[in-house]
């Protein structure tokens, strides 16, 4: 966990931390939302579509977080992430299949040898509220059962209480738990009020070693927008003129079609660039958005949609 070190003194301590941390610049709130907006105008041109879509396909962790989930379930789901069209073969595969721990196992026998990532939930997802020894259990548990990346939920009470250091010590302890599974750190931005609480927690993920900052559990009534992900995209650009390390980014929830897939990917490009136009460092978050991704690939190729069984429901 190589971060920690260039923050050693911002993070001696409670107090320090939030020093630090209430020291970020301000977000100018209108600006932000004035920017995410403006970007989202961006026209696409035919060809700059059909690779926008092919890109947004490979981005896309492709999930399941449902109490009703069974291994048959899962399989179909590993089964459609690696191959997303069954009829064209140029289609690009997932990034990676996202479920719970329990199913993670499923998931990661049907995906074996692919390179389509198994990425599980953990620490009590989607609410956290568990104790740590209860959290790193269903880390490991989720490691041993084939999860190549863990998506964990921070503690959202302790980080609004200013219990900065509390969250640090967490995600410090998840990421030593995860091992060799990329992290990624869910700050449930509907819960976090403000941007500037987004900002703080931005921060102080990347810190604590995160590998991947995350908006969103899609479990509550704001999920990822354009204005919280362009100000994630933001602290990572930062963070990385800074340390030298670059994170990645995974807004999640809510992004249903094909034209809200492509006004992120502009985010993407117009604030950090090419360098995180890849799986390895830019992921969507959704369930639904594959289907509309598939819908629109099909129109630009033959110039007409195809019928209702076209994709499969999920």
């Amino acid at each position: 966990m190589p971060i920690a070190p260039a923050f050693a003194d911002v993070t001696a301590s409670d107090s320090t931390l939030r020093r630090y941390l209430h020291g970020l610049p301000g977000v100018d709130a209108v600006g932000l939302e004035a920017r995410a907006a403006s970007l989202g105008t961006r026209s696409i041109k035919t060809t700059a579509k059909a690779y926008a879509i092919d890109l947004a396909i490979s981005m896309i962790d492709l999930t399941t977080l449902e109490g009703a989930d069974t291994p048959g379930k899962v399989r179909a789901l590993a089964a459609k992430a690696l191959r997303p069209d069954p009829t064209d073969r140029t289609t690009p595969a997932t990034a990676a299949v996202c479920v719970y721990g329990d199913m993670a196992q499923y998931a990661a026998s049907a995906l074996a040898g692919s390179g389509v990532k198994v990425a599980s939930v953990a620490t009590a997802f989607p609410a956290g509220r568990a104790s740590l020894e209860v959290k790193l259990t269903d880390v490991r548990d989720a490691v041993a059962a084939g999860a190549d990346e863990i998506d964990m939920v921070i503690d959202r009470g302790a980080f609004l209480a200013g219990r900065y250091l509390k969250v640090y010590d967490e995600i410090r302890a998840v990421k030593e738990a995860a091992g060799s599974a990329r992290l990624k750190v869910i700050f449930e931005t509907g819960e976090l009020s403000t941007y500037d609480n987004i900002r703080r927690a931005s921060w102080l993920g990347m810190i604590a070693g995160a590998d991947f900052i995350k908006t969103s559990t899609g479990k509550v009534g704001v999920n990822a927008t354009p204005a919280n992900t362009l100000l994630m995209l933001e602290a990572v650009r930062d963070f990385r003129a800074q340390t030298g390390v670059q994170i990645g980014v995974k807004p999640a929830g809510g992004i249903r079609t094909s034209k809200d897939a492509v006004k992120f990917l502009v985010l993407v490009n117009e604030t950090v660039g090419e360098d995180w136009l890849d799986s390895h460092w830019f992921r969507f978050g959704a369930s639904s958005l594959l289907n509309d991704l598939l819908m629109q690939r099909q129109k630009l190729a033959t110039g007409r949609y195809s019928g209702p069984d076209y994709v499969t429901v999920d």
